[in-house]
């Protein structure tokens, strides 16, 4: 790995009290250049604009594909990575998918821990506080040929994160936009995927809505993804979300979800979701819950759905009575290392890393 020291750091403006997620960049990033059918150098340098033609690939014929992630400072600044190798496989999976070139581990896993480790002041400590990972993968080549590029581009930026939504939001069931097809690109983290839902969401926010939960493109009846979550249901004391499939994301904290609702015994069923009987239990009083998980978010609590025109009214519970809650606790406490890790997932990350090697 070749390292560029910043000569400017900007760690001394960051406020942790005051800033902007997704607008804040950390000193430091990783890239790497495709060329010639190999990968080069993997470079460390400091953030900041690169060289690009508007004659770009990637930019043309969509070629793009990220991750989402995050790094977890403890109350002994010891800092931690969360389950990173399932990100490391659905970038390659994504970037299979889009006919792009797959990345090594070495890239990927190394390149992460020396940026998180070189730039780890940046990482805010406190309740929902966190360094966001945006590792991708984009095509370079200048060509205005619909064709696979030749040159490619990885790169990994970070910025500081805090709770995403504070409050529950209500979402609209989607009736006629679909999120992904059969056969199309549902279970890559393809850019293009959260492009072609920005539309329907404004859509759904001018009718007072903050989120969409998609549904299947073929009939409208069965619950898939909600805005860029992974999707859950209560129907009294059992949890349902949909199977992930081509057109559903292999979701790295919906997978979490799962496995500590199954260490708590609660019952979770693995299994398509019809609209028809979401919209049955609220009107009998069996629906207590649903909600979306991301990592961005962690969980999002709908506090009402819409639906034919009107807005269903979901429970208001309290942490103890929520599973959405209560197993949201419980992986953020395995992400901060505030309670044990029997499934392995947090990886420490080791201070002057590079310094070692």
């Amino acid at each position: 790995m070749i390292i560029q020291k910043s000569t400017n750091p900007r760690i001394s403006t960051f406020n942790p009290e005051n800033f902007s997620f997704g607008n804040t960049f950390i000193d430091h990033m990783i890239i790497c250049e495709y060329e010639d059918g190999k990968w080069g150098d993997v470079k460390l340098v400091p953030y900041g604009p690169l060289p690009f033609s508007p004659a770009m690939m990637g930019i043309n014929y969509g070629q793009a594909c990220f991750e989402g992630m995050k790094a977890y400072r403890d109350e002994d600044d010891q800092v931690f990575l969360f389950r990173p190798e399932k990100n490391f496989a659905r970038i390659n999976k994504s970037a299979a998918r889009l006919a792009m070139p797959a990345v090594t581990e070495e890239m990927f896993l190394d390149g992460l821990k020396a940026l998180v480790d070189l730039d780890r002041n940046w990482i805010p400590q406190g309740e929902g506080m966190s360094l966001y990972l945006r590792p991708l993968i984009f095509a370079t080549e200048e060509a205005l040929k619909a064709r696979i590029s030749k040159k490619y581009m990885f790169a990994i930026v970070a910025t500081p994160a805090k709770s995403y939504y504070t409050e529950p939001v209500s979402v609209k069931i989607s009736d006629f936009y679909s999120r992904a097809a059969s056969g199309g690109v549902g279970a890559a983290k393809a850019a293009g995927n959260y492009a072609a839902a920005f539309y329907p969401t404004q859509l759904a926010m001018e009718e007072g809505y903050e989120q969409i939960i998609w549904t299947d493109d073929a009939t409208h009846e069965y619950f898939e993804e909600s805005g860029t979550m992974n999707v859950f249901v209560r129907i009294n004391d059992t949890i349902y979300t949909p199977p992930t499939s081509e057109k559903i994301l292999d979701g790295v904290t919906r997978d979490s979800f799962i496995s500590l609702a199954k260490k708590r015994g609660i019952e979770i069923k693995i299994e398509p979701i019809a609209v028809k009987t979401v919209i049955e239990a609220q009107k009998n009083g069996s629906l207590k819950e649903v909600w979306g998980v991301g990592t961005a978010v962690v969980t999002s609590v709908f506090q009402a759905l819409g639906f034919n025109g009107e807005k269903l009214e979901l429970p208001k519970l309290t942490l103890d009575e929520s599973f959405a809650l209560t197993l949201q606790q419980d992986l953020v406490n395995i992400q901060t290392n505030k309670s044990e890790d029997p499934f392995g997932w947090r990886i420490l990350v080791e201070k002057n890393i590079m310094e070692s090697v």
